[in-house]
C-alpha cells in the first residue's frame, strides 16, 4: 500500500483498495504489473537527442525522417509530448525538459537541461523553437528564460497560442483566459 501511495493522486484508501483487489482477485494482474514495472525500470531511458523516455538510444520520433527537423517543440514532460502528438497538428521534433523552473523547489536552468536544449537547438538544422510549456506561473517563467537564451543564439522562438477553447461560451470562460485571448488576438 505504501508503494502505491507514491503515485500521484493515490491516497491511503485508493492504495488499500488497489492492493486488496490485486491480492484477493487478480494475482495474475499483480504479476503482470510487477513484471512490467521491473522491465520498464531496467529498459527505459532518456533519448540522447530529445530526452524523452524510450527503450532505444534514440527515440522513434527523432529517428523518423518524415519529421520536420527545422522545428523543435519544447515541452515539460513526456506526457505533454504525447498530448501534442495526439493532435496530429505538429510534425517536427521535440525536446523534453523533464520539469520546469521552480526556484522555491531548487529547480533551476541546470536541472531542466538548459545547456542540453541550447546545444540541441543550435545544431544548424533547427530554425524555429516552439515553447510549449504549461501556462502556469512556473511554465511561463520557464518559457521566458528559455526564450531569452534561445533568442540570444539567433533562433526564432515562438510560444503556443492561448485563448478561449473551441466550443465554449464567453460567459463561462475564466477572466484570465479571456484577457489573454484579447491580448493575443490575431487578424482574421
Amino acid at each position: 500500500m505504501q508503494a502505491l501511495r507514491r503515485l500521484p493522486g493515490v491516497g491511503a484508501r485508493s492504495a488499500a483498495r488497489m492492493a486488496f483487489h490485486l491480492l484477493q482477485h487478480d494475482r495474475e494482474g499483480m504479476r503482470l504489473l510487477a513484471n512490467s514495472l521491473n522491465e520498464a525500470q531496467a529498459n527505459v531511458r532518456h533519448c540522447s537527442r530529445c530526452y524523452t523516455l524510450t527503450e532505444s538510444e534514440i527515440c522513434r520520433t527523432c529517428m523518423d525522417p518524415a519529421r520536420d527537423h527545422s522545428k523543435l517543440c519544447v515541452v515539460e514532460t513526456p506526457a505533454d509530448q504525447a498530448a501534442v502528438e495526439r493532435t496530429a497538428a505538429y510534425r517536427g521534433l521535440y525536446f523534453v525538459l523533464m520539469g520546469r523552473l521552480s526556484p522555491l523547489d531548487g529547480i533551476g536552468p541546470r536541472e531542466i537541461g538548459l545547456a542540453r536544449l541550447l546545444e540541441r537547438a543550435a545544431d544548424g538544422v533547427v530554425q524555429e523553437v516552439i515553447l510549449a510549456t504549461n501556462f502556469t506561473a512556473e511554465g511561463e517563467a520557464t518559457a521566458h528564460v528559455l526564450g531569452e537564451a534561445l533568442r540570444r543564439r539567433g533562433l526564432q522562438v515562438t510560444r503556443l497560442a492561448r485563448g478561449v477553447p473551441a466550443g465554449s461560451e464567453l460567459e463561462y470562460v475564466d477572466l484570465g483566459t479571456i484577457a489573454h485571448a484579447m491580448v493575443d488576438r490575431r487578424q482574421t
